[in-house]
């Protein structure tokens, strides 16, 4: 909190955390209806790692790494981007945007779960009213018909909430893992390093390739804001936030991204939003809210920090 807190910037960065994260999900959408999956989230952590070592450079912070730190990155940064991140861009083709996001904004839930099953942490009262809602949430918003009689919709739910699990793994392994100690340096090589994970993963699955030349220009607007806004503004918002407000202010955006993402998608691609949606969004979201407590909070943003959090 030592860090000079200027109110414009401050309101800048919350637009970020809540606006650019939140269109993630719709800016995936688009892409990967044109572009095989792995390949779009290879594309884009690739780019955005090498732009932050260029700004790494620029700013004379140290790249170098113990092979241990670089190991761990490794490991983090397929938990979050290449798993936890590429398998949600993959199943986007099979359920909708603002779906995915409330799906997604399951994340502390499954974090405390895990902690207490690898780490016996009890979980207090007010945490576990908060599971016990959102699982009812996740119940009410995986059960209906509209969405489930989608081709592939089931297997594409499975599958992200297999992400949950990664991401929550690796909010656990970071806490714990000797990594960079620099924030950028971190991201940098978590987001580098899935990128070329992401791409062997393309080349496994035979996905073919075609120059960014070739793609229409909803696809490259799309690809060029997730790079630029998505993968660095809103990281750096966010760590910057941290520094000048509290955490609790800060974990908002868990709740106003999905909100973001299911507007944003019914009005550019016009997905439906049903009454059991929000209800379902409203008792999920309550749950996450009183998960989030202060002390749970700073745990999960330690791995939103490292996840570079969102799509």
């Amino acid at each position: 909190m030592s860090s000079p807190r200027n109110p414009v910037l401050v309101i800048l960065a919350f637009f970020s955390i809540y606006v650019i994260w939140g269109s993630t999900y719709l800016l995936n959408k688009i892409a990967v209806t044109e572009l095989p999956p792995f390949m779009l989230a290879s594309i884009r952590f690739t780019t955005a790692g090498i732009l932050i070592f260029i700004l790494c450079k620029f700013l004379g912070l140290n790249l170098k790494i113990t092979r241990k730190q670089f190991l761990n990155t490794v490991i983090a940064g397929f938990l979050f981007l290449t798993f936890g991140n590429g398998v949600v861009v993959w199943a986007l083709r099979y359920v909708d945007s603002g779906f995915a996001a409330l799906e997604i904004s399951a994340q502390p839930l499954i974090v405390l779960v895990l902690m207490r099953i690898l780490d016996g942490k009890k979980i207090k009262a007010m945490s576990m009213v908060g599971v016990v809602l959102g699982i009812i949430g996740i119940y009410l918003l995986v059960s209906q018909k509209q969405v489930i009689s989608q081709e592939n919709s089931v297997l594409g739910m499975g599958m992200i909430f297999l992400c949950l699990i990664s991401w929550a793994y690796g909010s656990l392994f970071v806490g714990r893992a000797n990594l960079p100690t620099n924030y950028f340096v971190n991201t940098g090589y978590q987001m580098f390093t899935a990128g070329i994970l992401l791409l062997l993963a393309s080349v496994l699955f035979g996905e073919t390739w075609s120059s960014p030349l070739e793609w229409s220009s909803p696809t490259q607007y799309s690809m060029l804001l997730l790079i630029l806004f998505g993968s660095i503004i809103a990281f750096t918002s966010f760590n910057y936030l941290l520094k000048v407000v509290s955490p609790e202010k800060v974990a908002t955006s868990t709740y106003v991204n999905p909100i973001i993402a299911l507007i944003l998608g019914w009005h550019f691609l016009e997905e439906q939003i049903t009454t059991q949606s929000i209800i379902a969004a409203t008792v999920l979201l309550t749950g996450v809210y009183f998960i989030n407590t202060k002390k749970t909070f700073l745990i999960f943003s330690r791995f939103r920090t490292n996840q570079e959090t969102n799509l």
